[in-house]
């Protein structure tokens, strides 16, 4: 409280400062909440596959099925925000969320934990793009950047620390608790939430519902396709319908997308923007990064476990070298990207990522000790650091002004598309060249994916010199009032850490 009311000082009323206080506290929570969810169960998979019988590809869906329907969701999320109420409908993303992580807690088999995560997802799509815009809509204008900058960091916080607390409360409890952490934390922030914001609504655009239908059959078609291929046979008619079904309703995405571009409808992905180099460049390199980062840390969290034998939360806190390294690398980072630019500390971060896959595909044998990882490890730490501090800067420098929350919503749209891929794709190429037989089988196909994962990285750190070296000039002059709006309405960049 005393870190909030420090960064709210100056403001007139006592009242109107608890409010804020309130705002922040929140949101805060909030946002801490649905990123804690991306890497928590990492550490959990083995005892889940253990409890609940579960597959490679039960496991694949734990992880994906949360981060397709937040990756799905995440546009609409905040138009719903809008026409609705912003207060309202975050309100209700919370109790979606602590609803699902409760029904996911509960989950007898491993179909059912899959369904619940693919709810909390929902709950999360609709949180996390709100919690920052009712933060950024209470803060006075000058205090906004302090504000969002702890809300990033929190948001940070939260990712890092997502494998060691998923490591602390497998070993010490059960994976179940998991999320059974979130439910009370949920039904305390929902009635704060109600009494202690205050509501607000936006621009009312219409709601792409065409759109998000057809991109979800899309991806969901592709992403089941990956997933079942190497059991059911990469030719068989339900995987190549599934991919042929998935890659259709993307096509059909793009062209109702291009469609209502046209028409001056608000398409919830404005095509045209993808004929600037930049941000066509940018959001391809966010792809190729996410899919080399979450695919190889689902593995390796495994690893860690299988074949090296330490506890869930031995695992968790030996993934601190690399999940950790974006707290302490992007206060040394920031500013340097402001006086170089932030294509240089990509080509860098991306470099520094495939180096770090390439040691660990060398280094990783059945009898490896945590030592010999750790410089890998630190690496690609670095790596990811220096690529998330830049990333939400080089987005917004490559749109006009009046499209800045759209693009940073895109982005992040795209990254956690990477990072399903990335978990689908090396999962088959892992299953393909090994198993979860023996250390050595378990490492014969962590050895392939890791190669894979390093290749793609590598395709990423090339895509990323097309990124153009400076900020460019907005195509119009910003107004202020203009300039706010959309850019609190999705722009997620500081979740980014």
């Amino acid at each position: 409280m005393e870190v909030v009311s420090h960064y709210l000082e100056g403001t007139p009323m006592t009242t109107d400062r608890n409010r804020l206080t309130w705002t922040f506290i929140v949101t805060c929570l909030a946002a801490f909440m649905t990123s804690l969810d991306n890497l928590v169960v990492t550490m959990a998979l083995p005892a889940i596959r253990e409890d609940l019988g579960a597959s490679l590809a039960g496991l694949e869906w734990t992880v994906n099925a949360y981060t397709l329907s937040f990756a799905v969701l995440l546009l609409p999320a905040a138009t719903l925000g809008d026409r609705l109420g912003r207060r309202r409908v975050f309100a209700a993303g919370l109790a979606i969320f602590t609803l699902a992580s409760a029904a996911a807690a509960l989950a007898p088999t491993i179909g059912t934990l899959i369904a619940a995560r693919a709810v909390q997802g929902v709950g999360g799509a609709i949180v996390l793009p709100l919690s920052m815009t009712l933060l950024s809509a209470a803060v006075p204008a000058e205090r906004r950047g302090a504000a969002l900058g702890i809300w990033g960091g929190v948001s940070g916080l939260a990712i890092a620390l997502g494998p060691l607390v998923g490591g602390a409360i497998t070993q010490g409890a059960a994976w179940q608790w998991i999320f059974w952490l979130n439910v009370p934390l949920g039904l305390a922030a929902i009635p704060l939430a109600f009494t202690r914001l205050t509501e607000s609504r936006g621009p009312s655009s219409r709601l792409d519902i065409a759109g998000t239908v057809l991109v979800s059959l899309g991806l969901l078609g592709i992403v089941l396709g990956l997933v079942r291929g190497q059991d059911h046979g990469w030719t068989s008619g339900s995987v190549l319908g599934s991919i042929i079904v998935g890659a259709v309703a993307l096509v059909a995405f793009v062209a109702w997308e291009m469609r209502s571009e046209r028409r001056r409808e608000a398409p919830m992905l404005p095509v045209s923007l993808f004929r600037r180099r930049g941000f066509a460049a940018v959001n391809a390199v966010s792809v190729l990064f996410s899919f080399g980062m979450f695919g190889s840390i689902f593995l390796l969290s495994q690893y860690l476990q299988n074949v090296m034998g330490y506890t869930p939360l031995g695992a968790g806190l030996r993934t601190l070298p690399w999940t950790a390294m974006p707290l302490i690398v992007a206060p040394i980072a920031g500013p340097l990207s402001d006086r170089i630019g932030g294509r240089p500390l990509m080509v860098t971060g991306l470099a520094m990522m495939t180096a770090g896959l390439v040691w660990l595909r060398v280094e990783l044998s059945p009898d490896t000790t945590f030592l010999a990882l750790v410089p890998a490890f630190l690496i690609s730490g670095i790596g990811m650091a220096l690529f998330f501090v830049p990333v939400a800067n080089v987005v917004m420098g490559s749109v006009p002004t009046e499209y800045e929350g759209v693009a940073s919503g895109v982005n992040n749209a795209f990254r956690e598309v990477g990072g399903v891929f990335g978990i689908a794709v090396l999962a088959s190429v892992f299953a393909a060249a090994g198993g979860y037989a023996n250390a050595v089988e378990f490492t014969d196909g962590l050895h392939v994916a890791l190669t894979v994962g390093a290749a793609v990285t590598g395709a990423g750190m090339l895509c990323s010199l097309l990124v153009p070296r400076h900020r460019a000039a907005p195509a119009t002059e910003p107004n202020e009032e203009h300039f706010a709006e959309p850019a609190i309405r999705l722009g997620l960049e500081p979740a980014q850490l």
